[in-house]
């Protein structure tokens, strides 16, 4: 396991602005999201669901959005990382909205982490009628080390098999500038600093490496449509495009969109403003998420 002497090297590497993800400046401030209600998938502190219903609660099973925050799989919270915009545009236009926590780095690895991600979307869909969603329209949405996590329980059947689903009952996958989704090549084209740092978190062995690249699974059952997104930086976009590749060649509905924003302030501000109309990336998600939902229902 990642020691505390390393994650201060990781968490200086991947998440020095940490504090501009999670939290937007005042300059895109919104107004208080919509009251969440609690929601545990086990045990740890840190197993629990945002929930959020739909500003009209009059459908029967309303189709569910499950964000999973970015942190470089060492920080991050689900009550600062999900975007009020988020939350407020979402559920007015008609779908449930859960933003999920997951225990990080070092306490547990990035394994245990997509088994936590697996472990609350199963808990969403058991509490399904009681939460009012329909268990079948379902996407995950997920920001940097959140976006890896959701493209990897969505290509790698093992984490929703422990409860008995399938990566296609999936819906879809958005993943906001995700990083990781080929973590050798993650390793390749991050230079010697950042390299290093990546194999903090994922290892030096390449079996391990290759385990948890979602673009490796790419050929096996998948969730049924992903959209990646990523603003102008280079790693990003390679990542973005080898995953998408990989989801294309294997007969999965892929799309990749780049979106302006450069470096780590784009990366941030992409998934800050979501939700928001002055943001490029609002309407082609809606159009997505309409699409999805269509197809699912």
């Amino acid at each position: 396991m990642i020691g505390r002497t390393t994650l201060s090297a990781l968490t200086f590497a991947l998440a020095l602005p940490l504090a501009a993800m999670v939290a937007p400046p005042a300059a895109i401030a919104a107004p208080a999201a919509p009251v969440a209600e609690a929601v545990s998938y086990g045990s740890h502190a840190l197993q629990e669901i945002d929930f959020y219903r739909p500003a009209d609660e009059s459908a029967a099973r309303s189709p569910l959005i499950v964000f999973v925050h970015g942190g470089a799989w060492a920080g991050g919270d689900k009550s600062d990382s999900t975007g009020a915009a988020k939350i407020r545009h979402y559920t007015e236009a008609g779908y449930a909205l859960a933003s999920v926590n997951y225990r990080l780095l070092p306490e547990a690895e990035i394994e245990r982490q997509a088994e936590d991600v697996a472990a609350a979307v199963a808990q969403l869909v058991a509490d399904s009628k009681k939460l009012g969603i329909d268990p079948h329209q379902i996407v995950l949405m997920g920001h940097s080390a959140g976006a890896h996590l959701s493209a990897l329980i969505a290509t790698d059947p093992r984490y929703l098999a422990a409860h008995d689903l399938r990566p296609s009952d999936i819906a879809g996958a958005i993943l906001l500038d995700g990083p990781a989704y080929d973590v050798p090549l993650q390793i390749r084209d991050a230079g010697p600093f950042l390299g290093i740092a990546y194999q903090l978190a994922f290892g030096s062995g390449y079996a391990r490496q290759d385990a948890l690249s979602p673009a490796m699974h790419a050929d096996g059952e998948n969730a049924r449509r992903f959209f990646m997104l990523h603003v102008e930086r280079a790693d990003a976009k390679a990542q973005a495009h080898a995953l998408g590749d990989a989801l294309t060649e294997a007969g999965t509905d892929a799309r990749v969109s780049g979106f302006p924003g450069r470096g780590m302030e784009g990366h941030n501000l992409l998934n800050a403003m979501l939700g928001r109309s002055d943001s490029p990336a609002t309407v082609p998600v809606d159009e997505w998420l309409a699409e999805t939902f269509t197809s699912a229902g």
